[in-house]
């Protein structure tokens, strides 16, 4: 039972970045790199200024603009220098690293036997229901939020961007601008998962965030896969369903017997079944009757 309340956990704290992901993977169409490094500059922006004394709260408030403005970064790489989606995230990704080494003064912190918002969490539940109140109050206040987002002016030319840049562009939007509103609010929100799983695990690591965009591609996709997507309110919980079920799989595999370095193989096993599994869907449903059941059901 302990395993599936912990794949519970740390679906819900990295629930934030799978939405970040979805915004500039299915909104946005945008191959954001960024967020790896924005993943790692959450949790090194809120550990160092706990270290310091800051309020865990305002830490975590400030590692979210600091996520916002690594987007921005992408953004204004991407539209004024023109260069392509794809490198202007990985180029983000390289800066990142070395930001987040100057952020943190040292490769890893610890936040041991230190107050983090948690702590303030625990006061109002149980210490093993900390995470989970706190990971499903911010999930649930995140889909909220970034679902009128997108109903609003703003969010429907964010969201035409990534559909149909030409048309939107024909209408007067600065599709520039759009991109860099998402890419913003994307990034805001991979810092919020990575604040989190830093005061959850209680250290910072500069390579935590080493591979989250494949976690996130194939959180998204299994989401996508387990529920059907007609309408936006469904996409974004989806996202958070793909989540949970990401972290149950590999929470079942560890428990099998699986050794731990082998999770990133793991992880591209899943994402290529499920971006396949349209395929087999399909040629699943083409192979003939099995013997009888045409008899049956005649």
């Amino acid at each position: 039972m302990s395993i599936w309340t912990g794949a519970l956990e740390q679906g819900l704290l990295w629930g934030p970045m799978i939405l970040g992901v979805y915004l500039t993977f299915r909104v946005l169409n945008f191959p954001d790199l960024t967020v790896d490094g924005a993943f790692t500059l959450g949790a090194a922006v809120s550990t160092r200024l706990i270290l310091m004394d800051c309020d865990p709260w305002t830490a975590t408030l400030v590692a979210v603009l600091a996520g916002a403005l690594a987007g921005l970064m992408t953004g204004l790489i991407h539209t004024q220098l023109k260069i392509d989606p794809l490198l202007s995230g990985i180029l983000s990704m390289i800066a990142l690293y070395s930001v987040n080494l100057r952020v943190m003064g040292a490769a890893n912190l610890s936040l041991l036997r230190i107050d983090t918002v948690f702590t303030d969490v625990v006061s109002l539940v149980t210490r093993p229901y900390a995470a989970l109140a706190l990971g499903g109050a911010v999930c649930l206040v995140l889909i909220i939020i970034l679902y009128r987002f997108l109903q609003t002016e703003v969010g429907l030319a964010v969201r035409a961007t990534g559909d149909n840049p030409q048309m939107i562009r024909s209408l007067g939007v600065n599709t520039n601008h759009t991109k860099i509103i998402g890419l913003s609010l994307s990034n805001a929100l991979v810092a919020v998962s990575g604040s989190l799983v830093g005061q959850y695990q209680s250290f910072a690591d500069v390579g935590m965030g080493i591979g989250m965009i494949v976690v996130g591609l194939a959180s998204v996709i299994i989401g996508e896969v387990l529920v059907r997507t007609p309408t936006l309110l469904r996409a974004l919980l989806a996202a958070l369903v793909g989540s949970i079920v990401y972290r149950a799989v590999i929470a079942l595999v560890l428990q099998l017997g699986m050794p731990p370095t082998d999770l990133k193989l793991l992880t591209a096993a899943i994402v290529t079944m499920a971006l396949a599994f349209p395929i087999f869907r399909t040629r699943f449903r083409r192979l003939p009757p099995l013997p009888g059941r045409g008899s049956q059901s005649a």
